[in-house]
């Protein structure tokens, strides 16, 4: 239970928090942005079991692998790119997280 309760915290809470402080005059569009990082979860649907409760996303799923994270990071630098960088980086570190209770 804590473990849900933390991993969706940090899925959601964490853009909307980065919106609201750094991105305060256009806060509902970047935690949108940002929020949309969620799509690389569609990955999971390559999977068998779609859901495995003991099994740890990162480097399993494609979207989820280090290659991945290190494109993520690369699309922080851009300007245009930041917000959609932030939400994957970010669902990224939700997801270690998550990784760490197991």
């Amino acid at each position: 239970m804590l473990q849900t309760i933390v991993h969706y915290g940090c899925h959601i809470l964490t853009p909307l928090l980065v919106a609201l402080i750094w991105y305060k005059p256009r806060w509902k569009s970047a935690f949108l942005i940002m929020l949309s990082g969620m799509w690389i979860d569609l990955d999971h649907l390559l999977a068998n079991p779609i859901f495995d409760p003991n099994r740890c996303s990162i480097d399993f799923h494609p979207l989820h692998s280090y290659y991945a994270t290190a494109f993520y990071i690369m699309l922080l630098f851009p300007k245009k790119t930041r917000l959609i960088g932030l939400g994957l980086v970010i669902h990224i570190i939700a997801d270690i997280v998550d990784c760490s209770f197991m």
